[in-house]
């Protein structure tokens, strides 16, 4: 992540993204945009997130996310990776506060791994932020996988830092209830996740399905077993994977 932030000792920026609630008022005061473009297959780009993006002067985001959306407006593109993403965001700050309007894209919903992100944005931004939520690829997959997302406990591990809690909430939960899961590249990819769960004596036999590119024309749904799943960590090494880094874990219950 950025110089800004140890994610490790804190301040995590999605504590400050997840602060307050949105103000009624915030829609008046001139706000930037966090909008979630979905899961890249631009079909599932809703009609109000498009506009956010469409009428910017200046949209920022990590170059693969404006990638998709290059060709629906004519804002100048910040586009940033990991290394220079607080410089990029001054920037992009700078531009909102001489009067142009500003628009921050993440990948699928916000609301699903993207606090860390639009916590930033925050904090750099003398404006108030409203997020625009997307179709994340979360929520493909529980379409694919038939886990009603009431009865599914939702984690995601794609985030900077401590994932101790997430970890906790998922071996609890599982067997019991639906499990899904976006992994994190490439230290808990799907057969991490399983050889953890395996250890916290979820059963074997239990049914997941890997989904990977979901929405794409390489999407691809692998359907195994836990115990089959965890054996594929000897083709993993903490660097590579047999599977995606754009992939959700559903693991459904008994």
């Amino acid at each position: 992540m950025s110089d800004t932030y140890d994610l490790d000792a804190g301040p995590d920026p999605a504590t400050l993204a997840a602060s307050v609630p949105e103000t009624e008022s915030a829609s008046a005061e001139n706000p930037v945009y966090a909008v979630g473009i979905g899961p890249g297959n631009l079909e599932y780009l809703t009609p109000r997130g498009e506009r956010a993006i469409r009428d910017a002067d200046v949209v920022v985001g990590f170059e693969t996310v404006v990638e998709f959306v290059r060709e629906m407006t004519n804002a100048d593109l910040l586009t940033c990776g990991y290394r220079d993403e607080a410089e990029t965001l001054v920037t992009f700050a700078e531009r909102v506060a001489d009067g142009e309007s500003g628009t921050a894209v993440l990948m699928g919903d916000p609301n699903h791994s993207g606090y860390q992100f639009v916590g930033k944005v925050q904090a750099a931004v003398e404006r108030p932020v409203r997020v625009i939520p997307g179709i994340s690829s979360l929520q493909v997959a529980a379409s694919r996988a038939r886990t009603p997302l009431e009865e599914t406990v939702f984690v995601t591990l794609h985030k900077s830092g401590d994932i101790t809690r997430d970890l906790r909430r998922l071996r609890d939960a599982v067997g019991e209830r639906h499990l899904l899961v976006l992994p994190r590249p490439y230290d808990w990819m799907p057969e991490d996740i399983a050889a953890d769960l395996l250890d916290a004596g979820a059963s074997h036999s239990l049914e997941v399905l890997v989904l990977e590119h979901l929405t794409h024309d390489n999407e691809e749904v692998t359907t195994t077993t836990l115990g089959k799943l965890q054996a594929l960590t000897k083709e993993s090494d903490g660097e590579t994977s047999p599977f995606s880094d754009l992939s959700v874990v559903a693991v459904r219950s008994d």
